[in-house]
């Protein structure tokens, strides 16, 4: 919208008593309360990037494309269709044009009770403004809706007669009066304006369809929905060729027709829509519980999260694998880290993603770049389990990293991987709250439909929901997004049903999480990835919110809610300590014993103690999880637990400590074993070397045919050279059976611990918003203050100096223009007599503004005042201000 658009005058409109109706967008703005400026800026943070001088400034913004587009995505269904026909609608609209324009013909009191709503909420977003007298849609977004040939209004209608005959020829538009039964006129602006008046006469519209052929009628009825342009040969049929000639088909092309708006409306009883939806639609109920199952189903898949977060970490508490060059894990290593947690590369992705975007995962930075642990992960290893879910789902719940776009494509074609870049999607915070707050408004224990739980989010932003892939804001004169991406694999919603626990990570988890293609839409892709990823991380328990996820989004905890419920100021780290505080209680209990067995296996029968489970997983190796998880101890965890540095008599006494049961014999004799060669090889780097005070043994390494690999050759009794590396000797020896120790260069044991390697000091990645942050309290009221000063500045009626050859007039909006002498002396004559000047001002960075301030003292080549625009005493340097003028007396 342009700076005529701001200037264009109205009429005053009957029975406003008199009072002069807005003829501006910044009138209509100028006549809002502060309440009603900060409403507008807080459904459009993007007219505060920066803000605005005044509230022409602030009308003239309002009035972009970008910000237009913007603001048309935040509509609900209903007030999209209100402003889809107001698009089409005469401009100004009266209030009752608009009224049928939605309920036709027989009326609608549905749409009746919510059409107030709906133009409220476009004026409160300054999309439209007057009195309901005037409606007026501000000129970008009528652009934007209203029919085109390149852009089809989402109502199906087309051009007015008006416009559709804006090229025809004088002689051809009395051809079609006097087909239609209509006097000739003198001129085209008659014509037309006759053969309107017949296409919006419901009688005499109907009488000439009397006479219309069927098959003509049937003509019409293809078109009348929309899209209302067809083709044509040079020789039409003829029921065609009755309509062109009757004005019912317009040329729109040598080739083209379209069907006129008027003749559309009439055909359609004068809806603008088909279906209308006043209402949003209502949530179905797939399936109902008990609160208390819920909660456990939903307890238990967190603990199961916690542990798998856990093993994922731990498995590459040595470095992880390496970072591609372009960002992100390779396929293969995704598939490998899939394999060892048990679960698809779907959700391998989002478990990598979740501890990525929680800070417990990170790239080291290395030459050899690896993904790695951070040293935030060993915090989070000693918060108390509900603490540690409560960090993760903040991190989810806030966070922009979208798993399930891996394994797509992005704008380019190039395919997205875990960890990579491309991932971060603006949208997936306010979906998966909006998903989660749309549960909450059902009674706890009862899971929602997700086919009704997508419709409900298409009919809250149905603009939204045409955005595919990465970038390209919609089109919402077409209905068409303009980004690219693929949906890849995606999480799908089933019906089946879960165990809460599950006998691995993520393999049984309420509503059936599986891999389909789902829709192509994003935000309803991030919805059913939001039910899915909800449910693997314990926010929902077989599809219903538990009640620690209403603790987390600050939602009632024992009754349903109407409407969205909002965070009332509440921070989200008291949010999460509220649900930490719930899920403790639902949480398994740590034990501090586990219970040996004969068949060298070690059963936990719950989660164990932090210290006891670091040891029992260097001692042992896991072989299956469930309620109990069983370790089993072999030669090689033993051996590993010795080259951390103990002996064997500290494994028998941390056994005998930690076991309700006794050391089985097998248990000690292996321990006992493995001890007795553990170290018995020493190898260190020469490139590398064998060390052993037994030359039989060596020997024996050289004679066996598996060393061959190893290139090793005697350079004395007891010393062995290999042209390898050390570990890979290690690794060589180890599987042919020895139990050789690392050396120092001093001859000393090396220990290698579990956790040894971390990155540096890493932050959480932040998240990418989708457009400006939504701006708190204080900052609304600040720019409100200042819209309304500088307003009040910009608005100040100056006193016009008299137009000589040396002083020209002065055009409007531009800055004052005296010399210094004068500049000098109008500011001390103004702070003597304590009244405000208008001046021009030019800052450091060379932008100008205009000001209205109240000098105080002048002095040292600086003028100190109150300044009206910015609220406040500030201090200018004369020789930056450009002009002074004095305010009008009435100003004063």
């Amino acid at each position: 919208m342009g700076i005529g658009e701001l200037d264009r005058e109205a009429h005053v409109p009957a029975g406003t008593g008199g009072a002069a109706a807005p003829r501006t967008l910044a009138e209509a703005l100028r006549a809002r309360g502060d309440e009603g400026l900060a409403a507008l800026l807080r459904a459009r943070p993007d007219l505060l990037s920066p803000v605005p001088n005044d509230l022409t400034q602030l009308a003239t913004r309002a009035g972009t494309r970008g910000s237009v587009v913007r603001a048309l995505e935040r509509l609900d269904r209903f007030t999209l269709q209100t402003a889809e026909a107001l698009a089409v609608a005469p401009d100004p609209a009266p209030y009752p044009v608009l009224l049928a324009l939605l309920t036709g013909d027989d009326g609608d009191q549905d749409i009746e009770a919510a059409l107030p709503r709906a133009v409220e909420m476009l004026r409160d977003q300054a999309l439209v403004w007057g009195e309901d007298e005037r409606l007026r849609l501000v000129r970008t977004a009528r652009e934007l809706l209203a029919p085109s040939p390149q852009h089809p209004s989402p109502t199906g209608l087309g051009p007015t007669v008006s416009e559709a005959t804006a090229g025809m020829s004088p002689g051809r538009i009395q051809e079609i009066l006097t087909a239609a039964g209509l006097p000739a006129t003198h001129d085209p602006v008659s014509a037309v304006a006759a053969l309107t008046e017949l296409f919006t006469d419901r009688d005499r519209m109907g009488a000439l369809l009397d006479t219309a052929p069927s098959d003509a009628l049937a003509v019409l009825d293809r078109l009348v929905w929309g899209p209302p342009y067809g083709e044509v040969t040079a020789n039409p049929a003829p029921p065609v060729r009755w309509l062109r000639d009757r004005g019912l088909l317009l040329p729109a092309s040598p080739r083209t027709v379209v069907l006129p708006r008027e003749a559309a409306l009439h055909l359609r009883g004068g809806r603008a829509h088909r279906s209308p939806e006043p209402h949003a639609p209502a949530l179905a109920v797939l399936r109902e519980y008990r609160p208390q199952v819920v909660d456990n189903a939903a307890a238990g898949q967190a603990y199961t999260a916690l542990a798998t977060v856990e093993e994922l970490l731990k498995s590459w508490d040595q470095g992880g694998p390496a970072v591609l060059r372009a960002g992100g894990m390779s396929v293969r290593d995704l598939r490998r880290t899939a394999s060892a947690l048990d679960v698809t590369e779907q959700v391998a992705a989002f478990w990598l993603e979740l501890a990525y975007g929680a800070g417990l995962l990170a790239s080291d930075g290395e030459a050899d770049e690896r993904y790695a642990p951070t040293p935030a992960y060993d915090d989070w290893l000693d918060l108390p389990p509900a603490e540690r879910w409560a960090r993760l789902a903040t991190a989810w719940l806030t966070g922009t990293r979208t798993s399930g776009l891996v394994g797509g494509q992005d704008a380019k074609g190039r395919a997205l991987s875990a960890l990579g870049p491309d991932l971060d999607r603006g949208a997936a915070p306010e979906v998966r709250r909006r998903v989660l707050t749309l549960q909450a408004t059902l009674p706890p224990g009862v899971a929602a439909d997700p086919e009704t739980l997508l419709t409900r989010l298409r009919w809250e932003r149905p603009l939204r929901g045409t955005t595919a892939g990465t970038a390209g804001a919609p089109d919402p004169g077409s209905g068409a997004g303009s980004g690219a991406g693929t949906a890849g694999g995606a999480y799908g919603v089933g019906t089946g049903h879960g165990s809460g626990h599950g006998s691995g990570h993520g393999s049984a988890v309420g509503p059936g999480v599986g891999m389909v293609h789902g829709p192509t839409d994003l935000r309803s892709r991030l919805a059913l990835w939001t039910l899915a990823e909800a449910e693997l991380l314990g926010i929902t328990g077989r599809g219903a919110l538990g009640s620690p996820a209403r603790a987390l989004l600050n939602l009632p905890l024992a009754e349903a809610v109407a409407e969205p419920v909002a965070e009332h100021g509440v921070e989200l780290s008291v949010a999460a300590s509220r649900a930490a505080t719930l899920l403790g209680p639902l949480l398994p209990e740590a034990v501090d014993h586990v219970l040996l067995q004969a068949d060298l296996t070690a059963v936990a029968p719950g989660p164990l103690r932090r210290p006891l489970a670091d040891m029992l997983s260097v001692l042992a190796d896991v072989e299956s999880k469930g309620g109990a998880t069983v370790y089993r101890f072999t030669p090689g965890s033993v051996r590993r637990a010795l080259d951390a540095g103990r002996s064997a008599s500290d494994l028998q006494d941390f056994l005998t400590a930690h076991s309700r049961t006794p050391v089985p014999q097998p248990l000690s004799y292996l321990i006992d074993d493995v001890a007795r060669k553990h170290g018995h090889l020493r190898i260190g780097a020469a490139s590398a070397y064998v060390r052993c005070d037994d030359d039989a043994l060596l020997g024996e390494i050289l004679a066996d045919k598996r060393s061959a690999s190893l290139r090793l050759r005697r350079l004395a009794p007891t010393v062995l050279a290999a042209q390898t590396d050390p570990a890979a000797l290690l690794d060589g020896l180890r599987s042919m059976g020895y139990a050789p120790a690392a050396e120092s260069a001093a001859g000393d044991v090396l220990i290698t611990r579990a956790d040894t390697y971390r990155t540096g000091a890493r932050t959480a990645p932040a998240p990418v918003p989708d457009g400006p942050p939504a701006p708190d309290t204080t900052l609304l009221g600040a720019a409100v203050r200042a819209i309304r000063a500088g307003d009040a500045a910009a608005t100040a009626v100056r006193k016009e100096r008299p137009e000589t050859a040396e002083v020209p007039a002065r055009a409007s909006g531009e800055l004052p223009r005296t010399s210094p002498a004068e500049t000098l002396a109008t500011v001390q004559a103004a702070a003597m007599t304590g009244s405000a000047v208008w001046i021009g001002y030019v800052n450091a960075e060379g932008a100008a503004s205009q000001r209205v301030i109240a000098p105080v003292r002048v002095e040292g080549g600086f003028v100190t005042g109150y300044d009206h625009t910015a609220d406040e005493v500030r201090t200018y340097p004369l020789h930056r201000i450009t002009g002074v003028a004095e305010l009008a007396d009435d100003q004063v």
